[in-house]
């Protein structure tokens, strides 16, 4: 396996945001609920610019907890479209941190979230062509 280091992120930058000491855990670490909220949040972006419309979370296909995020850490999730179907769109999501902002970049957290669209009625409408 290679070094997380090395590698560059996958995907495009599509948030990126300051861990702060309210979203810590009792030894000090980011809650991983934290991280996740933020892929979310990032993985919603991409899907709702692809779809053109409303979308919402149907599913968390995979998520892996590479390393801790620190207090102080820049968290950046870079987001790419992994599969389309008919009414739902996977986004694969990868977050990596700027420890103390500089510009040495981590891998912490890789997930694969699973997005539904949505019509004006709350119902399930098909993904327009791109």
């Amino acid at each position: 396996m290679m070094d997380d280091a090395m590698n560059e992120p996958l995907g495009q930058l599509t948030i990126r945001t300051m861990a702060m000491p309210a979203d810590t855990n009792a030894a000090g670490d980011i809650f991983g609920g934290w991280v996740m909220s933020q892929m979310d949040i990032a993985g919603a972006i991409a899907a709702v610019e692809r779809v053109k419309g409303r979308v919402v979370t149907v599913a968390v296909e995979a998520m892996t907890f590479i390393a801790p995020v620190k207090v102080g850490d820049v968290l950046c999730v870079y987001t790419s479209i992994e599969r389309i179907g008919n009414t739902s769109i996977t986004i694969a999501l990868e977050a990596w941190v700027r420890r103390n902002r500089l510009d040495e970049r981590k891998k912490v957290t890789e997930g694969r979230f699973v997005y539904v669209s949505l019509d004006d009625n709350g119902q399930k409408r098909p993904i327009p062509p791109a």
